[in-house]
């Protein structure tokens, strides 16, 4: 079968550790890049590793015109304009078999929801990259534990933390651009592995039905004076007055339908751990058993000196988000393998040669940015929000949090 021909939107570094990722895929070539920036460094990157002759390509249509499989890793603020001139790319003759958007679909669920309309327009199944659910220890947790689930009973209770210092560029720390801080940024990922991890096996990934969601933002480290001017003079964002929490947990509540079953899903996600780097933590308890996942336990440790470090010059050769250069460092031989993004590409693909949607789609996508928002109403309602009141599905629809729209002084600062 021939190999599907790739086209990215973006350049920066998310763009740039998917590539990574690509190094260990077949069956799919990077054939194009349209960025606004970045784009002849990306594509030196990209040719570099064998991966496409990454043609550059001066705006969307013509990606879209030679290449039969777009990714979506551009900047949260242009996604519906983004996907609106993909639309109209195929309008005028493009081919795609296949669309992927990179976490989160949407910054509220109306973005969410406007793009899973645009996407049911273009007729090309669609991958939404939560990269988590790929990783091969939660996908090795789960089928090793298959046979006793079985046996015993499903998962009652998962637990999922990403923390790290903060993000790469300025308007993630944006959150009338970004839709909000570590919640959107993060919580994403945590809601969907542990709602992934919960689901009894065999079943499909919207078999549990969520009830309800308790949140909490707060803003710790980013909100003191001194870090505020850190981060004014480093991103240019201003968090006495537009600020964004860089602290969340929370709990998500699921009913299984066949057995009315509640399970719990809890997350936690900050800005603000000043440790070695970015940090996956998950766990599942179920009646007898249990599993853990530790991103920071590797098989590899560095240890590097004071008057040896003043010769490194990036301290992320180590770990994605590593704060420091010096010290016993735990260091990754292949983070793009173990985050999961070697494998939700191998899933994507092969279901896009198929001509179906990936095992998550922008419908499951949609879902994770209802739950997300629920999670803002929550922290700033104080409350419990019931997710079976058709009330409460109305306002998240129209919802978008404080936070969001640059007023989190109001209930960052309260």
């Amino acid at each position: 079968m021939e190999d599907l021909k790739l086209g990215f939107i973006g350049a920066g570094f998310v763009a740039h550790f998917h590539a990574r990722a690509l190094e260990s895929v077949r069956g799919a070539d990077l054939a194009g890049v349209f960025s606004i920036k970045g784009s002849e460094e990306f594509q030196q990157y990209a040719r570099d590793r064998g991966l496409g002759d990454c043609t550059i390509y001066s705006n969307i249509a013509e990606l879209c015109m030679n290449c039969n499989v777009i990714a979506i890793f551009a900047p949260n603020p242009a996604r519906i304009e983004i996907v609106e001139q993909i639309l109209d790319a195929v309008k005028i003759g493009a081919k795609l078999k296949g669309l992927i958007c990179e976490k989160p679909l949407g910054r509220t669920v109306a973005e969410a929801k406007k793009l899973v309309m645009l996407a049911k327009e273009i007729g090309a199944p669609t991958a939404y990259f939560e990269n988590q659910i790929h990783m091969k220890a939660v996908k090795n947790a789960i089928t090793q534990l298959a046979p006793v689930q079985q046996a015993m009973g499903p998962i009652a209770l998962a637990r999922s933390a990403e923390e790290h210092a903060g993000p790469h560029e300025p308007w993630f720390w944006d959150p009338t651009r970004q839709g909000g801080g570590v919640l959107s940024d993060m919580g994403c990922h945590s809601i969907a592995v542990g709602w992934y991890v919960l689901t009894p096996v065999g079943k499909p990934v919207r078999f549990l039905e969520p009830v309800s969601v308790t949140a909490d933002c707060s803003l710790l480290k980013w909100g003191t004076p001194k870090c505020r001017q850190q981060l004014l003079e480093k991103m240019g964002v201003d968090y006495s007055k537009t600020p964004a929490e860089d602290f969340c947990t929370g709990t998500v509540n699921f009913r299984n339908p066949e057995t009315g079953q509640i399970v719990k899903a809890q997350f936690t996600n900050s800005w603000m751990f000043d440790k070695q780097g970015l940090r996956l933590l998950m766990d599942g308890l179920g009646p007898g058993y249990a599993f853990e996942v530790n991103s920071l336990k590797s098989p590899l440790e560095v240890f590097i000196g004071d008057e040896a470090a003043q010769a490194v010059a990036d301290a992320e050769t180590a770990l994605e988000k590593a704060t420091a250069s010096r010290g016993l460092l735990a260091v990754q031989p292949n983070e793009a393998d173990l985050y999961g993004y070697v494998d939700e590409f191998i899933d994507a693909l092969t279901a896009f040669k198929e001509g179906k949607d990936a095992l998550l789609n922008w419908d499951y996508g949609l879902e994770i940015t209802r739950l997300c928002q629920a999670g803002y109403m929550s922290a700033e309602r104080k409350q419990t929000v019931d997710l079976t009141d058709p009330a409460i599905q109305a306002d998240l629809d129209s919802y978008t949090s404080l936070i969001a729209q640059g007023r989190g002084a109001e209930v960052l600062f309260a």
